[in-house]
């Protein structure tokens, strides 16, 4: 077989709270080098981006770029490059990080937010490839999400498009960070579990007390999780309860979308067998008759490098996702 020419190189940024993350991919999807520093100490908006850029000439030294994908927490208007809000990085609200960075390296610069770039990075390399319509969940403090639709990445009008964590499944529900009431997130993501947790804890005993003090941390969904493969009542309660709120929103993606796989990644992911087989049977049981057996349900593949690798894949449209007619 003849081998796969490597003529053009893209660097992967991904921008978190407290780090950003830097890559050089080949156009295999190879990383040969990867590189992370502390955002702590910036006082603006353009020292953070002087860092980035700073990176991207140490990760990408030597190598012709056809491109910088970035992802960046908050809403990101990507048609602009713009980063609009919704990080606590300083001075993070209408950051034209397209245009400065252009400006900065003569490359062209693609900015998505950072639940876009993971779902393109599980379509094009990880548990989502192969797939003609899917739909990435992420699990975690929060819940992310981003659509690919006949082997495109969703953006909307304003490139908000996406957002399944805050789709409201309960209007009388508890408050969500966002100010609305009974949002998806607030019920199905690992921080709702805890909560759910600690509030039953009020009144009644569980193992997980016992789990968190072993492992000297604060009690998390992983305890829980723990805890419901122990047969701690209290536990399997609060799962059985989440895993419902989980499937009733994958349901309304279902419907909505008519995806053929969905990935979920995200810290109650690592769950595994606590998690999935009941999270498939139930989803199930939600949708209409036409969409049962249309999709699987799959864990994430990637891990933490998610990011990276499909804020590197805005650019290059790996061998195995070519588009289809």
């Amino acid at each position: 077989m003849e081998m796969h020419k490597v003529d053009s190189y893209m660097v992967g940024i991904d921008l978190g709270g407290t780090k950003i993350a830097a890559a050089l991919f080949d156009s295999n999807g190879t990383m040969l080098k990867r590189e992370q520093m502390e955002t702590a100490g910036a006082r603006t908006a353009g020292e953070i981006v002087q860092r980035m850029i700073e990176q991207i000439q140490s990760v990408s030294a030597g190598y012709p770029l056809a491109g910088i994908g970035l992802a960046s927490p908050g809403a990101v208007n990507s048609r602009e490059g713009i980063v609009i809000n919704g990080t606590n990085l300083p001075g993070w609200t209408d950051v034209p990080l397209k245009l400065w960075m252009e400006e900065a390296l003569g490359t062209e610069v693609r900015v998505v937010n950072d639940a876009n770039a993971a779902a393109w990075g599980e379509y094009a390399r990880g548990a989502g490839k192969g797939a003609q319509n899917m739909v990435y969940v992420t699990l975690s403090t929060g819940i992310g999400s981003g659509i690919v639709l006949d082997g495109k990445l969703l953006l909307g009008t304003d490139s908000y498009a996406g957002e399944l964590g805050h789709n409201i499944v309960d209007p009388n529900g508890p408050q969500c960070s966002c100010g609305r009431y009974g949002c998806w997130e607030v019920f199905a993501s690992g921080t709702a579990i805890r909560n759910s947790a600690l509030g039953l804890m009020e009144e009644r005993s569980s193992v997980i007390t016992e789990l968190a003090r072993r492992d000297g941390e604060e009690i998390s969904s992983r305890h829980v999780f723990e805890a419901m493969s122990l047969q701690d009542p209290l536990a399997m309660e609060v799962i059985g309860r989440s895993i419902d709120y989980m499937a009733l929103g994958l349901a309304n993606a279902v419907h909505t979308f008519n995806p053929d796989r969905i990935v979920i990644g995200g810290g109650v992911s690592r769950a595994g067998d606590l998690l999935f087989p009941l999270l498939r049977v139930t989803t199930e049981r939600l949708v209409m008759k036409p969409y049962q057996g249309t999709f699987t349900i799959v864990p994430a593949g990637l891990g933490d490098d998610v990011g990276l690798i499909g804020a590197a894949a805005l650019f290059h449209r790996f061998e195995e996702e070519i588009s289809r007619v």
